[in-house]
């Protein structure tokens, strides 16, 4: 069985899947904050790994802790100039993000042939586009929803830290949290939805721990997508397989 690991910025998402499972086929998965990082060998213990791929851009502190609680070495997914029909277009193709390079080859999965945006909003928001080809033209990065926010409360000596639950302002603001919260929305939406018209796009695809939040004031067709990145190295893993080579 395949073990998939997402260590983010801020979680680290993990599934299990076999090598014929539909995508998404998951028989177990988890996700875990930094701060309970040590818990996910109790989590790992009982099951069946034979192999394990790893997107890493938590830092090097992170891998380590992880590849200390697994019992193999995983095989680290790094961005490609081609992989699973995506060519990367970067201008170092290495340089690109390795969790940006796993949602492009996650939204080309899911809407193949396509045009598509891929917004993945967490502790920082990447919207980047690809091609109906499946190319990977680059894209944008921006400070996340709650890092936005968070940054107003600190740089600043009267605005306030702002609920993460906070309910969403009707129009235009008449208090201050709502002012902020609003804010903060317009201006993930408003890139979200710059990008999609400045690339044409038949499809927008939405994930991370934000995507749910900025999806409500979004002004135009999406698709939430649950963790588009493990997604991506899932079909990685399957295309490499196909071709007789490593999962990564």
């Amino acid at each position: 069985m395949l073990l998939l690991i997402d260590a983010g910025n801020t979680r680290i998402k993990w599934a299990l899947v076999a090598a014929d499972a539909p995508l998404g086929g998951w028989l177990a998965s988890g996700a875990v904050a930094h701060a309970q990082l040590d818990t996910l060998g109790a989590q790992w213990a009982p099951l069946a790994i034979s192999e394990a791929l790893l997107s890493n851009v938590a830092g090097a502190s992170i891998a380590a802790r992880l590849r200390a609680m697994l019992p193999l070495a995983p095989r680290d997914f790094v961005s490609l100039p081609q992989l699973a029909g995506v060519s990367n277009g970067y201008r170092n193709p290495a340089q690109l993000g390795c969790d940006r390079f796993a949602a492009a080859i996650g939204a080309r999965a899911l809407a193949p042939d396509q045009a598509v945006i891929v917004a993945n909003c967490g502790t920082a928001t990447t919207i980047d586009a690809l091609t109906a080809e499946g190319v990977f033209l680059g894209g944008m990065i921006l400070p996340g929803l709650g890092l936005m926010a968070s940054s107003l409360a600190r740089n600043t000596a009267q605005l306030p830290q702002i609920a993460d639950a906070a309910p969403l302002p009707a129009g235009f603001a008449d208090n201050t949290d709502d002012a902020i919260l609003s804010g903060c929305l317009a201006a993930q939406n408003g890139a979200i939805e710059r990008a999609v018209r400045m690339h044409g796009a038949q499809a927008c695809l939405l994930s991370g721990g934000a995507a749910p939040r900025i999806a409500q004031t979004l002004a135009l067709p999406f698709q939430l997508v649950d963790n588009i990145v493990m997604l991506g190295l899932q079909t990685a893993a399957r295309a490499n397989r196909a071709q007789g080579t490593q999962p990564c």
